[in-house]
């Protein structure tokens, strides 16, 4: 009986040929070659080699140890790419020539699939922020007055943004609880996770010339999932006047697959309802498409699920959140990445993060290995998600992974 071959892949299968995500992968025999590849089943497409074998105009884009000069490259350049891809490995005429070029998912290192330029996370989640207000101000106004007038967002740092799989060192930093007189120093005692989806940018901008709504396709590559660990205590006394700064910048973690928008079409859904009107630059009524993403979400605590939040509901969309983030002139560049900012739905057990889950600690997560209120040192977090495909297809979303790890010993002077 002959071997099945890897481009068999098995009906239902979220990495099917209707999904194709991106990413980059080096092998044991060439630990030093980064190539881009694209992901089919349980394989790894070189997509390089595949394209130099069959005569692709766009050989030299993918024969890249980085995402960036692909997505540099723009929509029509994604889009014949990935109608290339797709003939490649759904055609029994490339057959002879795409099988020898197919890796197995199992056999390779993946690594961060390109250069992150700017990072800026969000705070898009209606749910997720009323949360907090609950928590923080019991006897005030859970939304603060411009939350439902524009997407609320800070900077964060780029240089510490990595792939799925690496370990994340628990940070070290001042923390004060109210009833301290002064503050101290050491390890974070509230380390918490913060399920997001991230946007990566393709085409740049022109500084001083404000993306619109529109123009949101002609600028965003792909989404993946993001995890942007946050370390509450460190956050709680930093973060006024000047907002978020070492509580977030340690580690924040995203897929090693890049899910390109075309491969979204039929999980495209319409925004919430707002009860608010929008300036101009914000308001999508009027859109052609529709500005929400239907993402179904899991995580899961060293194994055990622990929330299934849905991306659907996001009061701002990710094309509101680009609009804003350039409105006042600032530009993009290839490699850009935001974050939705912490993903929560109306029910409990759709909560994007610890602090919610466990109402700030009052209400610890009953797990079989022990109770939790924030992350102990070698707890593992994954994050995990689909998205309705073509043809009653699932497209699957490539996973988060982080593990903590002890921090170093505090510095001397």
């Amino acid at each position: 009986m002959p071997e099945q071959s890897p481009l068999d892949v098995a009906e239902g299968d979220p990495f099917g040929p209707h999904n194709l995500p991106y990413g980059v992968f080096s092998t044991a025999h060439a630990p030093e070659g980064r190539r881009v590849g694209v992901r089919i089943g349980n394989h790894v497409l070189d997509a390089g080699a595949a394209a130099l074998a069959l005569g692709s105009p766009y050989a030299q884009l993918l024969a890249q140890p980085s995402l960036n000069p692909l997505m540099a490259a723009g929509r029509v350049a994604w889009r014949d790419v990935r109608r290339a891809l797709t003939a490649w490995l759904t055609s029994p005429a490339h057959r002879e020539d795409i099988e020898p070029l197919l890796h197995p998912l199992a056999a390779v290192t993946l690594h961060l699939p390109y250069e992150v330029a700017d990072y800026v996370d969000f705070y898009a989640s209606e749910e997720h922020a009323t949360n907090l207000g609950r928590i923080f101000r019991p006897d005030g106004d859970a939304l603060t007055p411009n939350w439902k007038h524009l997407p609320i967002g800070y900077h964060g740092r780029s240089g510490t943004v990595v792939v799925s799989g690496t370990d994340v060192v628990r940070p070290s930093g001042q923390r004060k609880a109210p009833s301290d007189p002064a503050p101290v120093f050491g390890p974070a005692v509230r380390l918490d996770i913060e399920t997001e989806v991230g946007f990566v940018v393709g085409t740049p901008s022109e500084q001083g010339a404000p993306v619109p709504l529109a123009d949101f396709r002609e600028h965003v590559f792909g989404l993946s999932l993001l995890n942007d660990w946050s370390a509450r205590d460190i956050q709680a006394w930093e973060y006024v006047p000047l907002g978020p700064f070492l509580g977030k910048s340690f580690a924040t973690s995203v897929s090693a697959w890049v899910t390109p928008l075309e491969a979204l079409e039929a999980a495209r859904i319409p925004t919430p309802a707002r009860d608010v009107p929008l300036l101009a630059y914000l308001d999508d009524a009027d859109e052609e498409e529709p500005g929400g993403f239907d993402l179904r979400i899991s995580v899961t605590l060293n194994g055990e699920v622990i929330s299934e939040p849905v991306f659907g509901g996001m009061y701002w969309s990710a094309a509101q959140m680009l609009a804003h983030m350039t409105v006042n002139g600032a530009s993009l560049r290839t490699g850009d990445l935001y974050g939705s900012g912490t993903i929560s739905g109306p029910d409990a057990g759709q909560r994007g993060s610890l602090i919610e889950m466990t109402w700030n600690g009052r209400d610890p997560l009953e797990l079989p290995g022990g109770k939790r209120t924030f992350l102990e040192d070698g707890d593992e977090v994954t994050l995990t998600a689909w998205a309705p495909g073509p043809d009653g297809t699932k497209v699957g979303l490539g996973e988060v992974t982080g593990r903590i790890v002890p921090g170093p010993a505090a510095p001397r002077s």
